[in-house]
């Protein structure tokens, strides 16, 4: 099986895939954790690491006689990669670029990640990655809105949906709330709407835990591209 990891400043997303693509289990777990006791080490036969935060001792994850490959912007793909400083490219927007087209091949396609940044990145029908927005996320926002200001205090979000949240404010903790909230989802809307005009075949993947995100989302997608990137045919990783 293919171990795919996605390392985070905090946190550990690990997923194993069969040989027809398929998960087979998933786990999240704090950075300093081990692996879960039932983990099956003796099934992995390749692994390959997505790491934003520093690397953990990977032992704990993958079996000896396994050498993960450390993704990067030179890795063999099965994208292209046009942006003009790949070397700065952030792995995870790679892998969602290239789960993104395992799972709409061809197509082109906006994914949308939402975590303690936004992305919006566009990647093209003949796979060619183009880049695309980089947008403070909600608790940035709030953060912001109290530390630039004298008056405004510090909240947080409150677990209304995106959907059900009044733009118009009737106080200053709704006038925030509505800022925020709103202001992400209409900031999104808009570049989505902005692609469609351009693409009458655009493909939409959302993913990420921002909650404001549509409900109909592939939280899994940068497994998926990890997955893909390892089990590319003649790839010597």
């Amino acid at each position: 099986m293919n171990l795919t990891l996605d390392i985070g400043n905090s946190n550990i997303k690990a997923a194993l895939f069969d040989t027809d693509g398929r998960m087979v289990c998933h786990y999240a777990r704090p950075v300093r954790e081990d692996a879960p006791a039932d983990w099956p080490l003796d099934r992995i036969d390749a692994a390959i690491v997505c790491a934003s935060g520093a690397l953990p001792d990977l032992a704990r994850w993958v079996p000896q006689g396994v050498t993960p490959h450390l993704l990067t912007h030179e890795s063999p793909l099965p994208v292209r990669i046009g942006y003009e400083t790949p070397a700065t490219l952030g792995t995870d927007r790679i892998a969602a670029a290239c789960g993104a087209w395992r799972l709409h091949p061809h197509k082109n396609s906006l994914i949308v990640d939402g975590g303690t940044c936004v992305t919006v990145d566009f990647i093209d029908s003949d796979g060619v990655f183009h880049g695309g927005a980089i947008l403070p996320g909600m608790a940035m926002r709030f953060k912001a809105l109290h530390t630039f200001t004298d008056k405004l205090p510090l909240i947080e979000y409150d677990g209304t949906a995106a959907d059900a949240t009044d733009p118009c404010g009737h106080s200053t903790r709704q006038s925030i709330m509505a800022g925020v909230v709103c202001g992400l989802r209409y900031e999104i809307a808009g570049f989505v709407e902005h692609y469609r005009r351009h693409y009458d075949d655009l493909q939409v993947c959302y993913t990420g835990g921002m909650p404001t995100l549509p409900a109909t989302r592939q939280p899994y997608l940068v497994m998926i591209g990890l997955n893909e990137i390892l089990s590319q045919k003649n790839v010597e990783l």
